[in-house]
């Protein structure tokens, strides 16, 4: 009941949030709640630590904007273009990393990560280093204009809603409970007859698609795709965001990155703004050594003793 209440909370405040916050600065926050909750999936679910979600985040980004912007696709098709094509870099991905476990399955991803950066630097559909720029929001279903915030805003809001519907639907489902028996306990689940890899693969193809998906949809709102969608410190800043919040909870990953996206709003005009990087990392630091569950798992162990 509780946390009915508190998601029921969290979704009439998101409603009414953009009469009193910048619009723009809210799809920020809404576009990487959604990548970190996706990361989660497999990090917090799958018992999989990923250096290369950046590679599905900022490729989606570039073929959405690509598709928008050159073939002229609606803003819908252009965003599921963008969410199709990180899927299939997910699956080419999975196959060759999830073969190994722990470092060995991070660091192959990271590798796979930087040969895409690079291949987005030399690719002429993405501009280089200028990045894709002037990419048009277009209208939604033809009909209402997405240039206007509001709209884009609600619009943002309905993709995350839904993507965080079938995260929790996934997590909650046979299939999530089987993910789980395999990141705590992965021999029992090979001797139970479970194919732990086909299990790891779909969770990482699903996982890379909505990463996907939301790195499309910050090109829509911002209407750009750069390298930095795609560089390892955005793959970085997604393992800090899901570790701030809560590993393996459903909501954490997105109040982490409500926190992170804050401060790098907060810090960015200030005395601070060069130190950015290193008050996250401090950060980083305090949460792992003070607050190893994260916000929502330290507050829904201080709940379950108090009540």
């Amino acid at each position: 009941m509780t946390t009915k209440l508190g998601y029921a909370a969290a979704l009439l405040l998101l409603i009414a949030a953009p009469f009193f916050v910048y619009p723009v600065l809210l799809m920020k926050f809404l576009c990487f709640a959604l990548f970190a909750c996706a990361f989660n999936l497999i990090l917090g679910f799958g018992g999989l630590l990923s250096f290369g979600h950046a590679a599905f985040f900022g490729g989606a980004a570039y073929v959405a904007g690509h598709a928008i912007k050159v073939w002229g696709l609606p803003t819908e098709l252009g965003i599921l273009a963008g969410a199709a094509a990180a899927g299939v870099m997910g699956l080419a991905a999975g196959m060759l990393a999830i073969r190994r476990q722990g470092i060995y399955f991070a660091m192959i991803t990271l590798a796979l990560a930087q040969m895409a950066y690079f291949l987005f630097i030399s690719a002429p559909f993405t501009g280089g280093e200028n990045g894709l720029q002037g990419v048009p929001r277009g209208r939604l279903l033809g009909m209402i204009d997405l240039q206007d915030n509001m709209a884009m805003y609600y619009f943002t809001l309905a993709i995350f809603l839904a993507a965080f519907w079938l995260i929790a639907r996934t997590v909650h489902s046979p299939f999530g409970q089987v993910l789980r028996a395999i990141r705590d306990n992965e021999p029992r689940a090979v001797s139970l007859g479970y194919d732990v890899e086909r299990y790891k693969l779909q969770a990482f193809v699903l996982s890379a698609t909505l990463a996907g998906l939301a790195g499309a949809l910050k090109t829509v709102v911002f209407q750009l795709a750069s390298l930095t969608d795609a560089h390892w410190h955005m793959s970085g800043e997604v393992v800090l965001m899901t570790l701030l919040g809560g590993v393996g909870t459903i909501a954490g990953p997105a109040v982490g990155a409500g926190i992170i996206v804050a401060l790098q709003n907060l810090l960015a005009s200030g005395p601070l703004s060069a130190w950015v990087p290193v008050v996250l990392g401090v950060i980083f630091v305090i949460c792992v050594l003070s607050f190893r569950r994260g916000v929502i798992g330290e507050l829904r162990a201080f709940l379950q003793k108090s009540f």
